[in-house]
């Protein structure tokens, strides 16, 4: 693997330098047949994948390269039993990592104190059903439900700190009232909302309409800063657009959450495949380089669309006219998804810009 750190290229763009989010899918093998896997996750683990040195070389520069956060994700990434000796090789080398498993009765079955002792900040679990059956059925397999009310608890008893993802799609939005009083009970640290992108088995019938997405996005405004838990979006870069229109988060883009303003697929995101190849985000596939070849520092700072990415007057449509644009740029995912063009505006969102 290529070693060599390139220098940072000076530029105003705080993500010019590195990515704040790093998600290592560290293996794409499940247990579990999700509705919505932007994966799609099989049951073993790909013969291609990094092997255990590559994946310490691969921390080992990543440690060069300082992002704020890394997360290990999959398919499942319990299916690799190194897992926790990745995170550990992490923390020692200063990072903050958190971790991404699935509900499944392999995780019932492993040492949440091990977890924590590997250094891991933060585990992240999947409620995408607000009751037993919605969300069983959108996972495709029983008692996942269960399970990860469980491993929540779990979590909690080891000290690790929770997020709960949820991902909204046209089938459960009627279930939003449910997942928030679910948050209430559950008391995560941080309650993420994910917006669909129509990628792996994910299917464009099911993006939310943007009308209803604002709703919800007033809903969750109204919310930030009166709950016990963090809010924040994945793929819904406009809720930000919602929550400055009302006044909150300024310019710093807190708004209870840690990442900052204008982060989206590229800019301030990297992803990392199983087998080391490296795109703007695991939702927008294009292939940019491997870890194997390059320095992932390398592909972040100088990729041809990597650059693209995170200057916002080259996003098109509606998008690139919006006053926004800076601390949103709209989910490039979705906007590939629906329309081929990751630069297209993103067909989530309703708002339209006073610029025409």
């Amino acid at each position: 693997m290529v070693a060599v750190l390139p220098q940072p290229t000076p530029a105003k763009d705080p993500f010019a330098e590195r990515p704040f989010l790093v998600f290592w899918e560290v293996t794409r093998a499940c247990a579990l047949a999700c509705q919505h896997c932007r994966a799609e996750a099989q049951s073993k683990r790909h013969p291609k994948e990094l092997s255990e040195a590559e994946a310490f070389d691969l921390v080992d520069q990543l440690a060069e390269l300082k992002p704020p956060m890394l997360i290990l994700t999959g398919g499942d990434p319990l299916m690799r039993r190194d897992v926790l000796s990745i995170a550990r090789r992490a923390t020692d080398a200063g990072m903050r990592v958190g971790l991404s498993p699935s509900g499944t009765a392999r995780l019932m079955h492993f040492d949440f104190n091990a977890i924590r002792e590997a250094g891991i900040e933060r585990i992240s679990l999947s409620l995408d059903g607000a009751s037993k059956e919605t969300h069983d059925a959108f996972r495709g397999v029983s008692g996942t439900f269960d399970r990860t009310i469980a491993a929540v608890e779990m979590a909690h008893a080891a000290g690790l700190s929770v997020q709960i993802n949820t991902t909204l799609t046209r089938s459960n939005l009627h279930e939003f009232d449910a997942f928030r009083d679910l948050m209430f009970e559950l008391k995560p640290a941080m309650w993420s909302v994910f917006v669909l992108v129509p990628t792996g088995r994910a299917q464009a019938n099911e993006v939310p309409e943007p009308e209803e997405l604002e709703k919800i996005f007033e809903q969750m405004a109204d919310l930030v800063g009166n709950t016990p838990f963090a809010i924040k979006t994945t793929e819904g870069h406009h809720f930000r657009r919602v929550l400055a229109q009302r006044g909150k988060g300024g310019t710093k883009g807190r708004q209870g959450m840690r990442s900052p303003l204008g982060i989206r697929d590229g800019r301030g995101v990297m992803f990392i495949s199983h087998t080391g190849v490296v795109s703007p985000s695991g939702f927008l596939p294009f292939q940019c380089g491997t870890v194997r070849e390059h320095h992932p520092a390398w592909i972040y700072r100088k990729h041809p669309l990597f650059v693209s990415l995170r200057n916002s007057d080259a996003l098109g449509g509606k998008c690139g006219r919006c006053e926004f644009r800076n601390i949103c740029g709209g989910s490039r995912a979705r906007a590939y998804g629906v329309s081929g063009d990751a630069f297209a505006a993103d067909p989530s969102c309703s708002y339209q810009p006073e610029r025409q």
